[in-house]
């Protein structure tokens, strides 16, 4: 009875049914799956380790070594890369993981309203600030695993770079492996034209400005993430450094009588490192207004007063070529109502 349960479970072609299934193989029988777009183009090993939940990553890979996982009946390496349609054999395995229950998908969507541009490879939305990309330090649910709760039915949703909480704007996801695939090498190629608006204190008067700068990443006592600029004194502390540049664009003076003077920039990533903006233009004295880790928390608790209440750094504006069709996209976020109104606070003086 419990065998006929298990082969009839095994016919269902959904990714989320399969990971079900898969949590509780058991010495009955080998299991036989067929590679999913979800599952496209993902290395064996991999695939076994997110398929076999709870089988200790050395029991997968003595299973391959052994010859029991086969890939179209052939013996495959750990790094084996799965097509679509590949029927993977997996040897009868003791899982110690238990099913979880279905979660139903939320009454009311938070992100609907957001979307910029879907296909099915892409899904873009306009995050709002105050949202972390994925749970973690605190927070229990991101944007990822909210939008995985608001469609249970997607076989593939990933991230294909991430914002900080405070940062609003275009944000991609990928809805295929081979999309998610092909905008990281994008993004690793700089194939990808991505844009900011940033509003920072002071009088910037150059038009364009070019910044390289080595960042390195460090922890405070607290264990909380930052990141600084690698100088002579600091160069021996840190292991990790990382080369970031950006090309800066001024855009607008503003001179306001109580405030003091703002700058109005447009950022231009080369490359994509942890808080690249905000650490870049604070370590040039310009720091980003409401930047509650760089910036000027003086400034930043007086204007609160005025009405801005979070940091002013915005994807505005992402040129990529579509990872599937080629066609050129240009992903447009507008700016949020919030920022726009303290601009105009500071133009009406």
């Amino acid at each position: 009875m419990l065998h006929q349960i298990f082969k009839q479970r095994m016919n269902n072609s959904t990714t989320q049914d399969q990971n079900n299934r898969m949590s509780k193989v058991s010495e009955l029988a080998a299991a036989f799956l067929t590679v999913d777009e979800a599952s496209e183009g993902q290395r064996v090993d991999n695939f076994l380790t997110k398929t076999l939940k709870g089988v200790p990553k050395s029991h997968v890979y003595r299973i391959l070594r052994s010859g029991e996982v086969r890939v179209n009946k052939k013996r495959i390496d750990a790094d084996f890369r799965l097509s679509l349609g590949d029927v993977v054999r997996i040897p009868p395995t003791r899982s110690t993981v238990i099913d979880k229950p279905e979660q139903n998908a939320p009454l009311t969507s938070k992100f609907e309203q957001a979307i910029i541009y879907e296909d099915d490879a892409m899904l873009v939305i306009d995050k709002p600030a105050g949202f972390a990309v994925h749970g973690g330090s605190g927070v229990s649910r991101g944007v990822i695993e909210q939008l995985r709760l608001e469609r249970p039915k997607a076989k593939f949703l990933e991230l294909v770079h991430r914002l900080d909480r405070e940062t609003s704007g275009v944000l991609m996801l990928a809805k295929k492996r081979s999309a998610l695939v092909a905008l990281h090498e994008a993004i690793r190629n700089n194939q990808t034209d991505k844009r900011y608006v940033i509003l920072v204190h002071g009088e910037w008067l150059e038009q364009k400005k070019r910044v390289v700068l080595d960042l390195q990443k460090y922890l405070l006592p607290n264990g909380e993430r930052r990141v600084n600029v690698v100088t002579d004194a600091s160069k021996d502390k840190y292991n990790e450094r990382q080369t970031s540049e950006t090309m800066f664009r001024l855009m607008k003076n503003y001179h306001h009588p109580v405030l003091g003077k703002f700058s109005m920039l447009e950022a231009q990533l080369v490359t994509g490192r942890t808080h690249q903006l905000r650490v870049q233009l604070a370590h040039l004295g310009f720091a980003i207004v409401g930047d509650d880790k760089y910036g000027d928390f003086a400034v930043n608790k007086a204007l609160i007063k005025h009405g801005l209440k979070r940091m002013f750094l915005h994807s505005s504006t992402t040129k990529i070529h579509h990872p599937l069709t080629n066609d050129k996209l240009v992903l447009i976020a507008p700016m949020p109502a919030e920022l726009s109104k303290f601009i105009q606070k500071l133009e009406a003086q």
